[in-house]
C-alpha cells in the first residue's frame, strides 16, 4: 500500500509490472470519495515484447476534488476466470488537498 497526496488538478503516475503475455491484465476499483480522484491508462507499452515477458503498465491517478479521500485497489486478473483470486494487488491511498498556488 502506498499512500500519496494530490493537489486538484495534479497528477500521479503509478508504474505496476504485468503479466500481459500469460493472459492476466491490471483493473482498478475506486472506494471513498470515488468522485476525488480519476483513474486511466497511460500510452500502452510497445508492441514488441519477448513471448511471456513481464509487461510493465503506466497509469495516470489525477486530483480531482479538494478534501476528498479515496482508495484505488489495483488487481492483477485473468478475465476468462474471473473467480480466480487476483494474481497480485496493489493499493493506492489518495488524499486530494486543494491545487498548489491556491489561496
Amino acid at each position: 500500500m502506498r499512500e500519496i497526496a494530490l493537489g486538484a488538478g495534479e497528477s500521479y503516475e503509478l508504474r505496476l509490472t504485468g503479466r500481459g503475455a500469460r493472459g492476466y491484465v491490471w483493473t482498478w476499483q475506486v472506494t471513498g470519495n470515488a468522485d476525488a480522484v480519476s483513474v486511466s491508462e497511460a500510452a500502452p507499452p510497445p508492441a514488441q515484447t519477448l513471448p511471456g515477458a513481464p509487461l510493465e503498465r503506466a497509469y495516470v491517478v489525477r486530483g480531482r476534488s479538494p478534501g476528498g479521500r479515496a482508495r484505488i485497489r489495483f488487481a492483477q486478473i485473468r478475465p476468462p476466470y474471473p473467480q480466480e483470486a487476483p494474481y497480485d494487488e496493489f493499493v493506492l491511498e489518495v488524499e486530494v488537498t486543494a491545487a498548489t498556488g491556491a489561496p
